[in-house]
């Protein structure tokens, strides 16, 4: 919901810091292994209830996500190879996160991570089948032109994610309730762009002519 005023806003200093990595030459690629590497620090850390620790290896994580990025369209290195990595790491890395508050306090977190992690199964599946169906039929994507992937909106998005994770690692004691009610805002986007995904590839499925011979389970009908 919120990543539409946040990306504008945050393009300009990524930019710069784009421009400077260019410099020393460093490839979008590394900005997004090495982001992955720091961010999965979380994981021990949250787990030895250094929250402070970990909180830094997260912004630093997601500062690495949104630098990939600008660096890979400043030197046009961008690639779709590039953005299938960054996405995949990305949802390692959220995922990898709640298992790091599970770990920290098993017998109170356990069974509020495990439903925020069903939660972004919702998100993460919802997101990713709709920007495969989206590239087939070329929907253009006016909100988020910057993103490898089109990007289906809703409201919890990766600024609402972020906030999330710093709550977290703030006030760790209160992660059971936190994690529900974030996990509930999340299942209320996966459910909003399942309708809203369905809907508009229905609305455009009359004008791609059905393939040769395609079985009919190929469209996903009975």
């Amino acid at each position: 919901m919120l990543d539409r005023w946040t990306m504008p806003w945050s393009q300009a200093p990524l930019k710069r810091g784009a421009v400077l990595l260019a410099r020393w030459r460093v490839r979008p690629v590394q900005i997004t292994l090495a982001g992955f590497a720091i961010g999965m620090l979380a994981v021990p850390l949250l787990a030895a209830e250094a929250y402070a620790l970990a909180l830094m290896a997260i912004l630093v994580n997601r500062l690495a996500d949104g630098l990939d990025g600008a660096l890979a369209r400043h030197s046009g290195m961008g690639s779709d190879a590039g953005g299938f990595l960054d996405i995949v790491l990305d949802f390692l890395f959220y995922a990898a996160v709640v298992v790091g508050f599970a770990l920290a306090e098993p017998s109170a977190n356990a069974l509020p991570a495990v439903i925020l992690l069903f939660a972004f199964v919702g998100t993460g599946s919802s997101f990713l089948a709709f920007a495969i169906m989206a590239a087939r039929h070329r929907l253009e994507r006016p909100n988020f032109p910057h993103k490898a992937f089109f990007y289906l909106d809703g409201l919890t998005e990766g600024t609402e994610t972020i906030l999330a994770f710093v709550i977290f690692c703030l006030w760790p004691q209160a992660f059971p309730l936190l994690a529900l009610i974030f996990a509930a805002a999340c299942l209320l986007t996966a459910t909003t762009r399942l309708w809203g995904g369905y809907r508009s590839l229905a609305a455009v499925k009359q004008d791609v002519p059905e393939a040769a011979g395609a079985h009919p389970k190929d469209s996903g009908e009975a």
